[in-house]
């Protein structure tokens, strides 16, 4: 995909086009190329019989050379082993064995193409980050009016990929003699050199992004790159620091990861491996050097790269209400755009299933499933929009061994079927399933990054346990500066950065932009809604709650009622009636953020629309709170003499005021319970807040306390909703006269119609103002790139 910038040295030799293991290479006199089976070698030869390291081609003077590195089973040309030979066009080399070993055959000189910028997809010369050679998949003459690309086949190219819009994009040439690219109202975004756009002039070299993949005008020819997955990841030089640069959490971190490549990432406690998880994935970026996605600058085409990498948090990203099923179907609709057929969706989803062996478990709730069956699922999820890097954050963490080896073995498998896969864990049961293996010291600093094999003869322990003991006990041992110097570092991380010679001149990252998003704000509210619901009704303590809740409250009121509102019964049956609207609506909300956050997280990192959600929630729980509200008061008031003067309320008959003061203070009980939820950091404080809560109503609702006249406590309780519910009930009934007293004196009492819209009104303004703090809180939970 990807291309390196680099640095003549002056090249006289001709470029070069190899043919080995079923693709071409441009090779550039301007640097050298490896050979051999290491997957960071710039041509990759996967037979057993290569040498990690085979051979070497070089330019020199004129012409190019192939030197022997020492190999195994050698190298051979017409069965003669060589140690050193010139190369030209009609060569063909075998590694490993002279009858049959793999071969690379020297076609020819290459042609002088216009030249692509630097981080572009590569070309027909343009060797790439990874060194495999891809070539265009799409050539076509420049249009002479228009081409309009998308992934219907009306269109003048099509792209067989689920994230790009039926009509995502056209190329368009304008009267000067120029083009200009123009995105057609996609759901995921058109983007030109990683930003995104609506019209933009597009010129020579500039790279158009769309789903996965690349556009870019190379002389009089418009060429199409697809991002197949087979990509290469480069850190270099990552440092994250906090507290205003006082303390470092990551330091100079560089390491290169192969296309194909599983990467596993080990270290003791506190040693930065979730703060390096952050960093590659552009979470949180660091604040010194960069990654590079396949030789592009991922901090700067973040808006565009970011869909083509995959996370998987520790904890799981699904609702586990759901089955496993329905969840990625309910993923699928948010993450393809919302022209996406539902058979298309669902055919993906079915072959995500087939692909990680779930077919058997589809029908399952996701919470009977086993905890190595629940993370195939949240990598399910992640696999719907093929992403090219796929990180996964402690998966086997609380697995027994036999599933620990389970997931690492399916993570192996995802690797070769195309994919970079990065796994950050503490165990180390399975490193020997992985191709290289970074661990990190205390201080984010690192230790040793090269094969899995060689790491505890490296340390010079026999066991794991034996090197993480050192890392603690030895705090002032210089690791890192250790590596720096060793041979592990020159082959596995220098070395690398040597053939990779020049790269991309760093450049500012550009503006933050707003996540594309796969479907409309209505379409995602409507996914959101049904979803929810869906996990709700499957949550059978939940229901059983929700149902009796009312009625219990309910009974207790009309227990308190004795049959008609008197001095001595009114306030009391008021006051329960207050305390049972409030925990209906609290309780139903109060753990409803907290407990979906890493979900919510994930989403919204993909696109998820921050109100949609927080309305999805509002919605689906306000109907059920006000539904328990109208149970409520029913339950306990129905045929009750209320006292109201005359038998009337102020506006309508007293029951049915009554009951929208009740459903008015469950509703904004609701809220409050949301805005708690979504400040909180662990679910299980979400109850004694619950409690607390219910004991400041009970106290500032002016049903046990005169609040009128007392400064601080009178205007402190109107921040209290059952301060106005208990109020709009009390004008409804007159209850100064069937309660005379200083107490029931309160002017928030009085049966007058401007009385009670003002208690009314009061509930509704809370229910916003703790809505927009909501959405507020929420934001400060996402990931530090979207609070941009």
């Amino acid at each position: 995909m990807g291309e390196r910038s680099v640095v003549p040295s002056a090249p006289s030799a001709p470029e070069l086009v190899i043919e080995a293991e079923g693709g071409s290479q441009v090779m550039s006199p301007s640097r050298t190329y490896q050979v051999g089976r290491d997957p960071d070698s710039d041509i990759v030869l996967r037979d057993a019989r290569v040498s990690w390291h085979h051979a070497v081609l070089r330019p020199v003077g004129d012409h190019w050379t192939l030197e022997d590195s020492g190999s195994t089973n050698g190298t051979y040309e017409d069965g003669r082993r060589i140690g050193t030979l010139d190369v030209h066009p009609g060569s063909v080399i075998r590694f490993g064995n002279p009858a049959d070993g793999p071969a690379a055959v020297v076609t020819g000189t290459a042609p002088e193409p216009a030249a692509a910028p630097a981080g572009a997809p590569s070309g027909v010369s343009h060797p790439s980050a990874t060194g495999t050679f891809r070539r265009p998949t799409t050539v076509r003459p420049l249009p002479t009016r228009t081409v309009r690309v998308g992934r219907s086949e009306d269109n003048d190219l099509v792209v067989d990929d689920l994230v790009v819009s039926r009509h995502h994009a056209e190329l368009r040439a304008l009267p000067e003699g120029d083009y200009e690219i123009a995105d057609l109202g996609s759901h995921n975004g058109t983007y030109l050199n990683g930003r995104r756009i609506t019209a933009e002039p597009l010129r020579p070299g500039d790279i158009v992004g769309i789903g996965h993949s690349a556009f870019c005008l190379v002389g009089d020819q418009l060429q199409e790159y697809v991002d197949t997955g087979e990509v290469s990841l480069d850190a270099q030089g990552l440092s994250v620091r906090v507290d205003k640069g006082r303390k470092t959490l990551l330091e100079d971190v560089s390491f290169p990861v192969g296309a194909r490549s599983l990467l596993a990432v080990v270290g003791p406690s506190g040693a930065g491996k979730t703060t390096l998880l952050g960093a590659l994935t552009g979470l949180r970026p660091a604040d010194d050097g960069a990654v590079l996605y396949d030789g592009r600058d991922l901090y700067h085409d973040y808006a565009e790269l970011r869909a083509r990498i995959g996370l998987v948090p520790q904890d799981d990203i699904l609702h586990t209400q759901l089955t496993v099923r329905r969840a990625l179907r309910y993923a699928a609709e948010l993450r393809f755009p919302g022209d996406t057929a539902r058979a298309e969706r669902q055919a993906r989803v079915e072959e995500v299933i087939g692909e990680l062996g779930l077919d058997q478990r589809a029908g399952q709730p996701i919470h009977s499933l086993s905890g190595g069956q629940r993370k195939r699922v949240s990598v399910a999820l992640e696999l719907l929009t093929k992403p090219s890097l796929l990180f996964l954050d402690e998966p086997t963490s609380g697995l027994d061994p036999g599933m620990d080896r389970s997931v690492m073995t399916m993570l192996r498998t995802l690797a070769d079927d195309g994919r970079t896969v990065i796994v950050v864990t503490h165990s180390v049961l399975s490193l020997d399933v992985c191709d290289r293996l970074l661990v990190l010291a205390p201080g984010g600093r690192t230790a040793y990054y090269g094969p899995p094999a060689e790491a505890l003869r490296y340390f010079g322990f026999s066991a794991w346990p034996e090197a993480f003991e050192a890392f603690e006990n030895d705090r002032a041992r210089d690791w890192a500066a250790e590596f720096r110097a060793s041979p592990q570092h020159r082959a596995y991380v220098s070395g690398v950065a040597e053939r990779a010679a020049a790269r991309p001149a760093g450049r500012p990252p550009p503006a933050p932009e707003k996540p594309a998003t796969a479907q409309s704000w209505g379409a995602q509210l409507w996914t959101l809604t049904r979803r929810y619901v869906a996990a709700l009704t499957s949550d059978r303590t939940f229901l059983a709650i929700m149902i009796a809740l009312p009625f219990v409250m309910g009974a207790m009121t009309r227990a308190l009622a004795h049959g008609r509102f008197t001095d001595s019964s009114a306030m009391p049956a008021l006051l329960v009636l207050c305390v049972g609207g409030f925990l209906t609506g609290a309780a139903n909300a109060v753990r409803e953020l907290v407990k979906e956050r890493v979900i919510y997280r994930r989403e919204r990192v993909v696109g998820l629309s921050r109100s949609a959600y927080v309305m999805s929630k509002i919605l689906v729980l306000g109907v059920i709170t006000i539904a328990q509200a109208v149970v409520l008061t029913l339950v306990a008031l129905a045929g009750v003499d209320l006292g109201a003067p005359g038998g009337q309320g102020v506006l309508l008959p007293p029951l049915a005021e009554i009951t929208l003061a009740v459903a008015l203070l469950g509703f904004t009980a609701m809220m409050l319970g949301l805005l708690v939820s979504s400040l909180v950091r662990k679910e299980e404080v979400t109850m004694p807040l619950l409690v607390f809560l219910a004991i400041v109503q009970v106290v500032f609702c002016g049903a046990q306390l005169q609040l009128h006249g007392v400064t601080g406590l009178e205007q402190l309780s109107w921040l209290v909703p059952s301060r106005w519910a208990l109020a709009a009930m009390a004008a409804t009934v007159d209850l100064h006269h069937i309660v005379p007293g200083d107490l029931t004196a309160d002017p928030l009492f009085r049966h007058t119609t401007g009385i009670w819209l003002l208690d009314a009104a009061m509930m509704v303004v809370l229910s916003v103002v703790l809505g927009l703090l909501t959405a507020r809180a929420l934001r400060r939970r996402e990931p530090a790139v979207m609070r941009k």
